[in-house]
């Protein structure tokens, strides 16, 4: 590796990294009016035009909020779940390819810059196994905080996870068999020649995004925090930028979750019946892949601001016997329609 290749890879792991950070006071300005105009109410207006500036007011009251660490707690696990819940939400996105790529020539050498960080063989298994590793530093909140509330919302979450990664694992297996590659720019290109996924295996989409919305713990699937039930579940005893980076987490994690969305089922940064190459095609594959994940992300408002929470037995039954089996139909007609030639 060159240290062309090298500058650039850190160049584009600091883009994806300030997006998804930057994402966040977005989302929450735009969840915060979202559920005001659902609600039939203003929402944030005072702190700028339309309240775009609230969430930077947001921002300051987590600095210079109080730092409060339980005495009973586990000091260096309290501390450090914040940091193993935010870390997977960051670096999952690093193989999630977001534009067509460009050729670029630098010192009289010809170079191809991919719209990728890492562009790795097994990119769908380093996606499902930087997504289950975030659930540690929920349970070791819970464990740490010495909470009974904070303990059950850390379990809730691991069940919930366990439960519903299986129905998710199954539903991208129904894509990865036609594609024959665990390579996400393999799954783009083969959408660009195909019909995208949505409308050739609309089951196991359906089955993707609902175990994405459980895997984010966003309603109807927040479970581990659960409000009304579990005070604020496992970051009740967090405070100051603790919980802030509990909230980021969150929300990288939908951005990631939309972002797979959108490259498993929806072509990517593809746009149908239109080609472009260079500078132009780079531009218009970038604002078509941002464009279907802002159409996710608000979903994920929508939703929220929309159903009522599942209870816990509900949940369950729902990832065991429902999704499962529905995975386990929508892999079966793949593979079948795979050995066919259907898709």
């Amino acid at each position: 590796m060159t240290t062309f290749d090298l500058t650039i890879g850190a160049i584009k792991a600091a883009i994806i990294v300030g997006v998804l950070q930057g994402c966040v006071p977005i989302l929450v300005w735009v969840e915060r009016r979202g559920s005001a105009l659902i609600q039939d109410r203003l929402g944030p207006n005072r702190v700028g035009p339309f309240g775009l500036l609230q969430p930077m007011a947001d921002a300051l009251k987590f600095i210079f909020k109080e730092d409060i660490i339980p005495s009973s707690a586990d000091k260096f696990l309290y501390v450090l779940a914040p940091v193993m819940t935010l870390l997977p939400a960051l670096t999952t996105f690093c193989v999630i390819p977001w534009g067509p790529g460009i050729d670029v020539t630098f010192r009289g050498v010809a170079h191809h810059v991919s719209f990728q960080v890492a562009d790795v063989d097994i990119g769908v298994l380093v996606i499902l196994a930087l997504v289950a590793t975030g659930v540690y530093g929920i349970v070791v909140a819970g464990w740490s905080s010495n909470n009974k509330y904070s303990m059950m919302g850390g379990l809730r979450s691991s069940a919930q996870i366990i439960s519903y990664e299986l129905a998710m694992g199954l539903a991208i297996i129904g894509v990865i068999l036609p594609v024959a590659s665990l390579r996400l720019p393999a799954v783009v290109e083969y959408q660009r020649h195909h019909l995208w996924f949505v409308f050739t295996q609309p089951v196991g989409f359906l089955t993707f995004l609902i175990a994405g919305f459980a895997e984010t713990n966003r309603l109807p699937f927040d479970m581990p925090e659960a409000d009304s039930e579990l005070v604020a579940g496992y970051h009740t005893e967090y405070s100051s930028m603790k919980f802030a980076l509990f909230f980021m987490a969150e929300y990288a994690n939908m951005v990631t979750s939309s972002a797979l969305a959108v490259t498993l089922y929806f072509g990517g940064w593809s746009v149908p019946f239109v080609e472009a190459s260079g500078i132009p095609g780079a531009i218009l594959g970038i604002g078509a892949f941002a464009f279907k994940v802002a159409f996710f992300l608000w979903l994920f408002v929508w939703v929220r601001w929309t159903l009522p929470r599942y209870r816990y037995d509900q949940l369950m039954r729902l990832g065991w016997k429902v999704l499962v089996p529905l995975a386990a139909l929508n892999l079966l007609w793949s593979s079948t329609a795979t050995l066919m030639g259907w898709i």
